[in-house]
């Protein structure tokens, strides 16, 4: 039997399809645009996401040969806190507002204002970003009312496509933590904040448990995509919660890191735990439990624009294998020379759009090879910004699973190693959020009592990085100063942010 993982991604959707000993037999992807109307705004077409996703399918299974009656279930990740809007004819009203559309910082300060910081996190376990649903939603309020009169199901971009499969209107947990409008604790939407901002508590989605089954696939989606009629669509997750159990990462001790585009530190716990100061975000996990995680906005992203804008100056000709050689013959702490990863702003621990990378001890002495091992170290110091408070809130870490583009390079992995000051694995599955997703389907489907013991029997560890004690003992020293630049520089940054 085989289990379908589909992963809603931003620059395209990705599906694959697994065995149940989790083998992958086949995967595919499609791209699709984002749009940017305006400065700081982002958007797409969710009729592209679906249309993605359908031939993706009919791809996927006319590539593999697999009898549509041998897949079992579906399971469904997808970039979080989007905001999909359908009419009473399940019209789609407007283009979804992204993730990274920062639009909304004016709705997030009312909605800070109007509650308080303590009943924002009493309710929610949060704190209002601009990346979060529920102020999109006032957004559209203030802004285009005549959309806003029209709505009838508000649902989030994995969600569009659950409803596209199965005529249902659903989410799961851990994606619905995102908007801003959930009771993570109680695990249910937040009457309390519905009613504080006036959005109609008919206008949310049903919740389910990541493994429960939502819906079954329609007759139209089966004769389009060749899928058999009434598959099974489990909840799924949002993608960090999908990634998480596509590591492995649902016991508490073992913390995961996506070293992406973004960077993002996530610790998986049995009870729900307030970081009190809102530095990390807390949401419900994909295994019935609860994570903390933080998200740093600029990490591979970092070592790319090294490559890219000021290497190679959008022309290849300098390979980031060469860049990570010179950088592996600097010696731990660079020589001084440290970078502060803030190419995009930073959000943990510093809510801070304003914020801008740097490089700071630069001397004569310095090369590139300098320069790009201080970028890397400056990534990895960034994260354990996020390690150190989720240590603050007293959750085990023995050990780092640490994924994503960055994660192929070893001295990458050993510079986190050494600056984590804490073993740093991969593990077999690369396949990221889709194969946590089709992990959870075949949990939907009885093949597994449980998340943990899908993992447990089809993820193991691949590879291991030690920390060396010499580096480590550096890296703490240099960490002090690292985190004291942030404190240094801020009013400079929101100085310099206006400059033309």
């Amino acid at each position: 039997m085989y289990f379908l993982g589909i992963d809603v991604g931003t620059s395209a959707v990705k599906i694959i399809l697994i065995e149940e000993n989790g083998n992958v037999i086949g995967s595919t992807s499609k791209e699709y645009p984002v749009y940017y109307p305006q400065p700081g705004w982002s958007e797409q077409n969710p009729e592209d996401w679906w249309n993605a996703t359908k031939d993706g399918i009919r791809e996927l299974i006319i590539k593999t040969g697999v009898k549509n009656g041998d897949i079992k279930g579906i399971g469904l990740s997808g970039q979080m806190h989007g905001l999909v809007l359908l009419d009473e004819n399940n019209n789609v009203l407007m283009p979804a507002i992204l993730w990274n559309d920062q639009r909304t910082q004016e709705e997030c300060d009312y909605i800070t204002q109007t509650l308080g910081k303590e009943r924002l996190t009493k309710y929610t376990g949060n704190k209002a970003l601009t990346g979060f649903t529920a102020p999109k939603i006032l957004w559209v309020k203030k802004h285009r009312t005549d959309i806003y009169k029209k709505i009838h199901r508000i649902l989030l971009p994995k969600d569009y496509i659950r409803f596209k499969l199965t005529n249902e209107y659903a989410t799961d947990v851990s994606d619905a933590s995102g908007t801003l409008l959930f009771d993570v604790e109680n695990r249910k939407w937040s009457k309390e904040m519905l009613d504080a901002l006036d959005i109609p508590y008919n206008w949310m989605p049903k919740c389910y448990e990541s493994t429960e089954v939502t819906g079954y696939v329609i007759k139209d989606v089966a004769d389009l995509t060749g899928l058999k009629e009434g598959t099974i669509v489990v909840g799924g997750g949002g993608d960090q919660a999908s990634g998480a159990v596509g590591t492995g990462t649902v016991k508490s001790g073992i913390v995961s890191v996506a070293l992406g585009t973004s960077g993002v530190v996530f610790a998986s716990q049995d009870k729900y735990v307030v970081d009190g100061e809102n530095r990390l975000h807390s949401f419900c996990h994909a295994n019935g439990k609860w994570h903390v995680m933080g998200v740093m906005l600029s990490a591979a992203a970092c070592l790319k624009w090294w490559v890219d804008e000021i290497n190679n100056f959008g022309k290849a000709s300098v390979t980031y294998d060469e860049l990570l050689e010179e950088a592996e013959k600097v010696r731990a702490g660079s020589g001084g020379l440290i970078f502060l990863p803030y190419l995009m702003g930073e959000r943990t621990p510093h809510s801070d759009p304003y914020a801008r990378g740097c490089f700071i001890g630069l001397n004569m002495t310095h090369n590139r090879g300098h320069m790009t091992r201080a970028i890397l170290e400056g990534v990895a110091f960034g994260l354990r910004d996020s390690l150190e408070i989720i240590k603050e809130l007293n959750i085990p870490v023995n050990e780092v699973r640490v994924s994503g583009g960055g994660a192929k390079s070893v001295l990458w992995r050993q510079v986190l190693a050494d600056i984590f000051g804490v073993r740093v694995d991969m593990v077999n599955a690369t396949e990221g959020p889709a194969f946590g997703a089709a992990i959870m389907a075949a949990v939907g489907y009885e093949v597994f009592k449980d998340v943990e013991e899908a993992c447990s029997k089809l993820i193991k560890v691949s590879d291991s990085v030690y920390p060396i004690e010499e580096n480590k003992d550096k890296y703490n020293e240099v960490y002090k100063i690292y985190r004291n630049l942030y404190y240094t520089l801020k009013d400079t940054f929101k100085d310099v942010s206006g400059i033309e």
